[in-house]
């Protein structure tokens, strides 16, 4: 399959890829100050497979207090 007119690429098996969703927080009226200008993004790397994909980083933590406990070491 072609891709035209666009930086695109067709994932196959054996590729790995990031996935980083994240959110950003601006200063609004109504957003409480403590909240303002922080971000917070999660990245889990994946492989491709022939049925999907495979997140090869389900073993780091992501819950809050997992986070903090690791970074208070």
């Amino acid at each position: 399959e072609l891709i035209k007119d666009r930086p695109s690429r067709i994932l196959r098996p054996g590729m790995v890829t990031t996935i980083e969703p994240g959110i950003y927080v601006r200063p609004a009226e109504d957003v409480p100050e403590m909240y303002w200008n922080i971000g917070i993004r999660i990245e889990d790397d994946a492989v491709v497979t022939e049925d999907g994909c495979e997140l090869i980083t389900r073993g780091v933590p992501v819950l809050a207090d997992e986070i903090e406990h690791l970074m208070q070491g």
